[in-house]
């Protein structure tokens, strides 16, 4: 059974990353930790070119990237060239547009663009990605269905694919490792990420392991369903406001996770 490759989602640091410069620093500061994989997100204006040898001077590779729905709709060919500079194969997008969220028929309006754009990813040889949120699982209209209920079921497996967030996946009040378990075989990347609530109920993000998400269980059914990669991701309320210092503990955490999976 192969283990899960970690790495860091730039997300975390993206007020780090916008400019060449300070891209360069942070894959420096990353690659001292340990960390040889990371997904790009929220980068600045910054040549594809110029990412990619910032990348191989840090011996860095790229699992996965975010990018507007807009982009890949209007821009596509320019995208799919980006991705082929900086060596990834996998595009993803961060959320859905609010404007298909509403109702059944929005969210199947955005299904059928977004399993259009993924067959032209496919055919030319990327992957279109999904990254959740907890209004995925909010029940649609009067019905018994969820938005992520429609993406399960009505998306095209061929061209539709999936990056769970397991912390929003159990801020929406579902177990992580079950909604794992129906994405099988559609899944490359997952998000790791941990949350508490504080004593007025308000959430707070934190490291991985200080929180209440299981994600002992969730590294244990990625390993299990083979799924190649764990990047951690925090959005915001980083220790000391340091997103490095976020960087640093759970990037211990997930180390530890490996070490103890004996499988």
């Amino acid at each position: 059974m192969k283990k899960p490759v970690m790495g860091i989602q730039l997300y975390t640091l993206r007020d780090y990353i916008q400019t060449a410069e300070d891209f360069d620093t942070t894959l420096e500061r990353l690659g001292k930790m340990g960390v040889k994989d990371v997904q790009i997100s929220a980068i600045g204006d910054i040549e594809a070119e110029v990412q990619r040898d910032i990348l191989n001077k840090h011996s860095m590779k790229v699992c996965v990237t975010h990018k507007s729905m807009d982009r890949m709709r209007d821009e596509l060919e320019e995208l799919m060239l980006e991705h082929k500079i900086i060596g990834s194969k996998r595009q993803g997008i961060g959320s859905a547009p609010s404007n298909a969220r509403g109702n059944i028929g929005s969210v199947r309006a955005f299904i059928k663009k977004a399993d259009a754009i993924g067959k032209i990813m496919k055919e030319n040889g990327f992957t279109f990605n999904y990254h959740n949120h907890a209004f995925e699982f909010h029940r649609l209209d009067d019905s018994r269905k969820c938005m992520m209920d429609l993406l399960l079921e009505e998306t095209n497996p061929e061209y539709f694919n999936f990056i769970p967030d397991v912390a929003w996946i159990h801020y929406g009040q579902q177990n992580p490792v079950d909604v794992l378990k129906k994405m099988k075989g559609r899944v490359k990347v997952i998000h790791f990420k941990d949350y508490i609530f504080d004593d007025e109920g308000v959430r707070h993000f934190v490291p991985l392991g200080q929180g209440i998400v299981n994600l002992e269980d969730c590294y244990k059914t990625a390993c299990e369903l083979e799924i190649p990669y764990i990047m951690y991701e925090h959005d915001s309320d980083w220790p000391d406001d340091d997103p490095f210092k976020a960087c640093e503990q759970s990037w211990e955490y997930m180390m530890k996770l490996d070490k103890a999976y004996k499988g």
